[in-house]
């Protein structure tokens, strides 16, 4: 058996206009749960958010954040990835940690799909839209880590 490489934590975020979905991973790395919503008022308010990932950081002694990247669905880059970018840029100069972007196409209808198979009323889904986004966000990248580990 491999030995257990991983004791920090890896945090997923769903940023968006409003929201940021925030999911951790367990202390190996494999799976990612959702954590929280982080809400603001205004889509240019992000001194709370900054320093509410970086509690979430310190908290969990994360050691790297993936941050959804929305590109469009012909793989080019628009005005919410170019926000994404910006705020990449926030958290490495707040947190110090590396932030690895990550392709998140059709991330929030896969949590759509989810919430609606789980049963979750239409009113409510939008509850919990970001926060299961940024799990299928973090999950990708550790799904990807675990592929390139047996290649």
């Amino acid at each position: 058996m491999a030995a257990v490489k991983r004791t920090v934590r890896i945090i997923g975020l769903d940023f968006g206009s409003r929201t940021v979905g925030v999911a951790v991973s367990d202390p190996l790395g494999l799976t990612a749960q959702g954590l929280e919503i982080i809400r603001r008022t205004s889509e240019n308010k992000l001194r709370r958010t900054l320093a509410r990932i970086e509690e979430i950081a310190e908290e969990y002694q994360a050691d790297t954040i993936v941050l959804g990247l929305p590109k469009n669905m012909n793989n080019t880059l628009g005005e919410r990835a170019e926000k994404s970018l910006e705020f990449k840029e926030m958290l490495e100069r707040r947190t110090g940690l590396p932030v690895i972007m990550w392709d998140e196409r059709l991330t929030t209808v896969a949590a759509n799909r989810t919430l609606i198979e789980s049963g979750v009323r239409r009113e409510n889904r939008k509850e919990y839209v970001d926060m299961i986004a940024a799990v299928y966000i973090l999950q990708g990248y550790l799904d990807s880590l675990e592929r390139e580990e047996h290649e």
